[in-house]
């Protein structure tokens, strides 16, 4: 299993979150979002410039920037 940024994810491509990267609002705005180690995602879909991005997490679907997913490290499913 990789560990690898969420911005780097592939469509359909599932993984679970080991860690969040960032302090302050913006950190307190993704853990409250759901997105907190232990986490299982799988990228759904794609804007046409790739951003934002669409994951599935813990059955409803969210977007995120790229500047967003950029602090979000995951371990893929290979």
């Amino acid at each position: 299993m990789a560990r690898i940024n969420l911005r780097n994810m592939a469509i359909n491509q599932s993984g679970v979150i080991t860690a969040v990267k960032v302090g302050g609002e913006l950190g307190r705005r993704i853990r409250e979002m759901g997105l907190v180690p232990g986490t299982e995602i799988t990228i759904k879909q794609r804007a046409p410039l790739n951003d934002p991005v669409a994951l599935r997490v813990m059955g409803g679907t969210l977007t995120l920037r790229n500047n967003e997913a950029d602090f979000i490290e995951v371990e893929t499913k290979e």
